[in-house]
Parts: C-alpha cells; structure tokens; sequence
C-alpha cells in the first residue's frame, strides 16, 4: 500500500508541475512534507521528509549528473520503503509524464505555433519562476534556521551559510562553471571546516 502511495504522490507531482524537474521541486517538497505515514516502530504517524531532509535531498541530487526530479523522488521514496520505494517514488516522477510527452509529442508539434498556445506558454513561463523562487526561499527557512533565529539572527549566526550562498551564486552568474563542480568544491570546505 505504501509503494503505491509513493508512486501516487510522486504521479500527482509530475502531472501538475510545468517547467522541468527544478520546477517541480516547489510541489514535491510541499506534497512530501505533509504526506503522512506511520513510520516503523512509531506510534505517531510522521511527515514523509522534513524540510530539512527535504534540503538534503536536492542537495545530493544537484550534485550527482542527470534529472533533478526522479533523484529526489528516489531519496524519498528510499527512506520510506528502501529500493523498492525509490523504484516506485522515481517510477511515478518518469513514468505518466513520458507517456504523456509521447502522445502529446506529435499533437504538440501540430499546434505549438497557434496562437492559443503560445500565449498559455507566456503565462506559464513567469509562474516557473515563482514557483523555483518559492523553493529556494523555503529551503531558505531550513537551511538558515530562521524559524529558531529569525531573519537577522540567522544571517548574523550563519554567516557562513550566506557567504556559500553568495560564492555559489557569483561563481554560476559570473562564470561558466558547472554546478556540480560548485556543489563538490563545497562539500570538500565543508568536510574541512566542519569536521
């Protein structure tokens, strides 16, 4: 029952994001932190992921090569219910969405220059970017603890964190880095200054 869950919830996940695997991201993290379960040897059903783990998932997603989407989708699914849950959780983020894309493949390109879609697509285009928005400004209270801290505090007590955040951002803005280089040249300070 749990695997089918999964998959449901990761379907339900692909079918209503628009803009790729990051845009999805802003709906799986709310659909995954809600999601309940009774989780083994608890009492008390629990969220699927906390916001917290939820970070950590994109996180080592973004830093492994391919899709963002079905990455974090198996995390999830493999903390609830091991491989078959990352099976069922990456299942459900690949599985309708392609079937989908090769039945729509051949209308799509039949009516991608009307007028009608063409205006659908320059509405959607900017709601992909509030939605990635969303995202990071969410993770934003996890990573920076501003629940515990508030905004000041937590810019004041993690100034480290800010200042990955400005050289990640200045390294991708300014030049033609890859991000994985980015996210691994971060994880190596951080096992050397964090340990």
């Amino acid at each position: 029952m749990l695997l089918w869950q999964i998959f449901i919830l990761f379907t339900r996940v692909a079918l209503f994001s628009w803009g790729g695997g990051p845009a999805s991201l802003a709906l799986m993290q709310r659909e995954a932190t809600t999601a309940l379960w009774l989780p083994p040897g608890a009492t008390e059903p629990a969220p699927w992921v906390s916001p917290i783990e939820f970070s950590d998932a994109v996180a080592v997603g973004n830093a492994l090569p391919g899709p963002i989407a079905p990455q974090v989708s198996a995390y999830i699914g493999y903390k609830l219910a091991g491989i078959p849950g990352a099976v069922a959780a990456a299942a459900g983020t690949v599985l309708p969405t392609t079937i989908l894309m090769l039945a729509m493949v051949v209308y799509f390109f039949r009516v991608k220059d009307s007028l009608l879609v063409q205006s659908m697509l320059r509405a959607v285009r900017p709601v992909v970017v509030g939605l990635l928005l969303w995202t990071a400004y969410d993770m934003a209270f996890t990573v920076f603890g501003v629940k515990r801290y508030g905004w000041m505090g937590s810019l004041t007590c993690g100034w480290d964190k800010v200042l990955f955040v400005a050289v990640a951002f200045c390294l991708l803005t300014m030049t033609k880095i890859n991000p994985a280089l980015v996210i691994f040249g971060s994880a190596i300070v951080g096992g050397i200054c964090y340990r």
